[in-house]
């Protein structure tokens, strides 16, 4: 599309481009670093200040170095959250049945494939508890994490533990049952599902944190504020019927029941 100005290239991702590294006369790698290190400062401080007051400036201010130096290991901003998203998806525990089974496969041709990747039917455990933990895991991982959220989707979600993860998930759903044709979409409902339910919960979370109260606390005090409110009548009622006495032990309820929602449908549509 012409709009008069340069058009700017696509965001290139880090496990689609070699590392370079320029080197100069007198150039020497920074001692004490590493790519391990700089990724756990880096999740750290996305954990505690969020992306908006995330800068590989301030990066390097927690590391004890020039932010040269940081760029020594990572070409860019933007390839630097890329680790950062894989190791975080590396952080979901996986259900072993499924990872031993995508492991295990030697070639695609043993058992096909779905969009390029590889997978195989995880046997031992029940599906739906496969699938419960991989869902629940999930979850976890974007709550602990507020800011993967926004990373999904901004980037190329394809480095080695997103694609351990993927596998893994698709060896789930194979061993469901469903047709070859149907298992994107299924796990494109668990992941939709669950990507807007732990992000709604860690955003929650984060600006608990923020305000330094508790879940309960800011619950609470949001619940009071409307209670003689009569537009909100049909709500409170729904919300007394709904149970629980913390923030924790509600949304864990309804996540649970909604992912046995989610897995009766596939359960029931399986087969037509």
């Amino acid at each position: 599309m012409a709009t008069g100005s340069r058009t700017v290239p696509p965001r290139s991702s880090v496990w689609l481009s070699e590392r370079k590294t320029p080197k100069r006369k007198g150039d020497q790698q920074p001692v004490g670093l590493d790519h391990l290190k700089i990724v756990a400062a880096t999740m750290r401080l996305l954990d505690a200040e969020g992306l908006s007051g995330f800068s590989m400036r301030r990066l390097a201010a927690e590391l004890g170095v020039t932010a040269m130096s940081v760029y020594w290991y990572v070409e860019t901003k933007d390839h630097l959250l890329e680790l950062a998203l894989d190791a975080a998806m590396g952080e979901i525990a996986l259900p072993i049945e499924a990872v031993s089974s995508v492991e295990a496969v030697g070639s695609v041709e043993a058992v096909g494939s779905i969009e390029g990747l590889e997978y195989a039917p995880a046997e031992p455990r029940d599906w739906h508890e496969q699938l419960r933990q991989v869902a629940s895991e999930y979850r976890r991982v974007l709550v602990r994490h507020p800011w993967l959220a926004a990373l999904l989707g901004e980037y190329l979600n394809i480095g080695p533990n997103a694609v351990v993860f993927n596998n893994a998930a698709l060896a789930v759903m194979r061993n469901s049952g469903l047709p070859d044709d149907r298992i994107t979409s299924a796990l494109a409902l668990v992941y939709q599902f669950v990507y807007g339910f732990g992000t709604i919960e860690g955003r929650f979370f984060a600006r608990c944190r923020a305000a330094g109260v508790t879940q309960d606390e800011l619950f609470h005090e949001m619940m009071g504020t409307v209670e003689d409110r009569m537009e909100f009548d049909e709500a409170r009622k729904i919300m007394e019927a709904r149970g629980g006495t913390t923030v924790q032990e509600m949304q864990d309820r309804d996540f649970t029941f909604a992912l046995d929602l989610a897995i009766a449908g596939i359960e029931a549509l399986r087969d037509r």
